[in-house]
Parts: structure tokens; C-alpha cells; sequence
């Protein structure tokens, strides 16, 4: 089991259970919290937290998850200071983007890493992609995804999470997963791609 939180960044989607959409600042801070308080109630048995926008007292979790010291999290984030969250938290760090602002991003998780002594190899780097919004379709064919996996692993990604190609695309999903990923897979070592 893996726990992903991100900030909430979609609009519409507060809109649609009737939550106001707060400023950048407060989103992000909320969401630094959210992940103090997750991460302490996951590995004790209670948790004390006073922050801005959120306050436990002895507040229990049971039962304990299985998954040592926690479950890992899969944070999503952008910009600096989420991607510092992310340094100090995740196990895995999920973004969109084009290859660029991917390479830009995982450069400042870096650097974020190496400011609190953290081995950034440690994070698992995934891409969500929607397949519409990317430069060429990645199912296309074999080689546009494979294209496509080549570009972003050299921006430093090594999990892959592509948006479903459309009904009549699904045969080249099934080419991709039964022909292409175990290819790909042995060629980086199944450590360092996940898809």
C-alpha cells in the first residue's frame, strides 16, 4: 500500500464537494501540515500537533499499519516549496509536466535533498501523464511510447503513470505492457523503472 496526498490543486475539484479553493500560501501550508500529521499518526500510536491550520491532541491511531516505519507516501507537487515537502517526506514524488519543467524539478528536489542530508536516489520519481496534454500520444505506438519513456528518463523520472489511451488505443496497451515494458525493464533494471 502506498498513500498519496498532494495539495489539491484542481479547482473544481473543491468546488464540487462546496470547499473554498484557498490561496497558494494557505493550500500549501494546509498540505505541509496534512503531511506533519499523517506521517506522525502512521508511525506512533498518538499524535500532538499544533500548527496554523490544524491541532491534534493525544490523538490515537488504530490499528497501527502493517508497513514499517509507515506506509510509503507518494507526494505530489511542482514547485519549490512543496518539492521540500516532498525532500523531508515521500518515497515517491509524482508530477506532470513537459520534459523540461520535469529536469527543472528534479534538480530543485535535489538540491532540496542535499540541504537536509537526504540521498535523493531515495525518491522514487513518477510522471503522471495525461496522454492528451503530452507533445506526441504515447499510444501512438511502441516507439512514441518508448520515445516517450526515454525523454523523461533522462529528465531523471523512473515511474511512469499514463493517463488510459482511448478504446480504440487498448490493443497497443496491451503491446506496451506485454512487449515493450518487460524490454525497457530489462534494459534499466526493473528498480529503476516502474510502470
Amino acid at each position: 500500500l502506498d498513500l498519496g496526498l498532494g495539495a489539491g490543486w484542481y479547482e473544481p475539484e473543491h468546488r464540487m464537494f462546496g470547499l473554498d479553493f484557498p490561496e497558494p500560501k494557505e493550500l500549501v501550508g494546509r498540505f505541509e501540515e496534512a503531511v506533519h500529521m499523517v506521517d506522525s499518526l502512521l508511525r506512533n500510536d498518538t499524535t500532538t500537533y499544533t500548527g496554523a491550520y490544524y491541532q491534534l491532541a493525544e490523538a490515537p491511531m488504530r490499528p497501527q499499519p502493517i508497513q514499517k516505519p509507515r506506509p510509503p507516501f507518494v507526494l505530489g507537487a511542482h514547485r519549490s516549496r512543496m518539492l521540500r515537502i516532498v525532500a523531508e517526506f515521500a518515497d515517491t514524488w509524482n508530477s506532470f509536466g513537459t520534459v523540461e519543467e520535469m529536469r527543472e524539478r528534479n534538480s530543485i528536489l535535489d538540491e532540496h535533498c542535499a540541504a537536509i542530508g537526504r540521498d535523493p536516489s531515495e525518491i522514487v520519481r513518477s510522471l503522471y501523464g495525461w496522454a492528451t496534454m503530452m507533445p506526441a500520444d504515447p499510444w501512438a505506438s511502441l516507439d512514441a511510447f518508448e520515445d516517450m519513456v526515454g525523454r523523461y528518463s533522462e529528465a531523471g523520472v523512473n515511474e511512469f503513470l499514463i493517463d488510459q489511451p482511448r478504446d480504440e488505443q487498448l490493443p497497443m496497451l496491451e503491446r506496451v505492457a506485454s512487449e515493450l515494458l518487460p524490454r525497457l525493464r530489462g534494459a534499466t533494471g526493473s528498480a529503476t523503472l516502474r510502470a
